[in-house]
């Protein structure tokens, strides 16, 4: 879709210096950059490589002002975060077909809203809900009285098991298990057997929600698992049952959280993590890649980065690591 550069100015709310009636039709790298495209520099150091390249335009930071160029600049605050948002106008998600494909299984109680497309092969079973321009891709099952807001994206072989609640403007990727039930067992002290812990809790997704590839999300046990508004989980994560995420989270991949955990708002979670059950990660806290946190263990200190296994806070640990390369090199 083909834009002003005047146009994206007044939808991102940030300021041109040049001519603003160039016109845009996609993003790029300043390495790929092409005719017609706009690009993005964080710092000075890059502003003079981008205004070189073949880009029609260039997202810069105030530092960009007194530039002469010849070609416009979009100054922004946040120049990365302005790009992103410039991309969703010129790049705009792919609208498909609108209803229901003929292969597809909607029972006669689903309840769908305005302008929704069901793609081949979805199952939709009893008492489902589907609010106004959600999509739902190819071979997807959503189980009875699911609830999808509106605007959501569902993409294909998704499994959402039955009484999951997922709000506006949620989007889950390709392999996606929600609502399955959790790993809980009693063991009969008697004959050394496993017996099913009652898995019949509910599910509950916030606004805002991106869930990505082949990640699964258990249901609660007897209470609620709980996805806080505009938290962000990467491919390959598994969240256990009761646990309970806050806003604004951001989960990176092949983490993998126990039951009845909870996760505060703001925190950053990185790469194969690893957290134990009813373990408490409080407000703005840090994990970086691979971090252990041990089961009860509470987390706190905003800002704060922790790392390792046990998880501690991440300059400490580096000292550790230090000493103990100092001992080894004396032996």
């Amino acid at each position: 879709m083909k834009r002003s550069l005047r146009e994206i100015a007044e939808a991102v709310q940030a300021r041109v210096v040049g001519d603003s009636s160039v016109g845009l039709s996609g993003i790029s790298s300043i390495d790929s950059a092409s005719p017609g495209t706009l690009v993005f520099v964080e710092d000075e150091k890059n502003l003079r490589r981008a205004l070189a390249s073949p880009a029609s335009a260039v997202v810069a930071g105030e530092f960009a002002t007194s530039v002469n160029a010849d070609k416009p600049v979009l100054i922004a605050r946040q120049p990365r975060l302005v790009f992103a948002l410039a991309a969703e106008l010129l790049n705009p998600p792919h609208q498909p077909g609108l209803g229901a494909h003929p292969s597809a299984v909607v029972h006669l109680s689903a309840r769908l809203g305005k302008d929704v497309s069901i793609a081949e092969r979805v199952i939709l079973s009893e008492g489902v809900k589907v609010g106004d321009r959600s999509h739902i891709g190819a071979n997807s099952v959503v189980g009875a009285n699911v609830a999808i807001g509106k605007q959501c994206t569902i993409y294909p072989n998704v499994t959402i098991y039955p009484g999951v609640q997922i709000g506006d403007r949620v989007i889950i990727h390709s392999g996606v298990v929600l609502g399955s039930d959790g790993f809980g067992y009693v063991r009969d002290k008697e004959t050394g057997r496993y017996h099913k812990f009652p898995q019949v809790g509910r599910l509950v997704i916030e606004d805002d929600v991106e869930i990505g590839a082949n990640t699964t999300i258990d249901r609660g046990a007897l209470e609620e698992t709980h996805i806080g508004r505009g938290s962000k989980i990467d491919n390959l994560v598994h969240i256990g049952h009761n646990v309970r995420i806050g806003e604004d989270v951001v989960v990176a991949a092949q983490t993998g959280f126990s039951g009845s955990i909870v996760v505060e708002k703001n925190v950053v979670i990185g790469g194969q993590v690893g957290i134990g059950e009813h373990a408490r990660i409080e407000e703005g806290v840090m994990l970086g890649g691979q971090s252990g946190v041990l089961p009860n263990k509470v987390m706190r200190g905003k800002g704060v980065a922790f790392w390792g296994t046990p998880a501690r806070p991440v300059r400490g640990y580096l000292k550790e690591l230090a000493a103990l390369a100092r001992l080894a090199r004396k032996e």
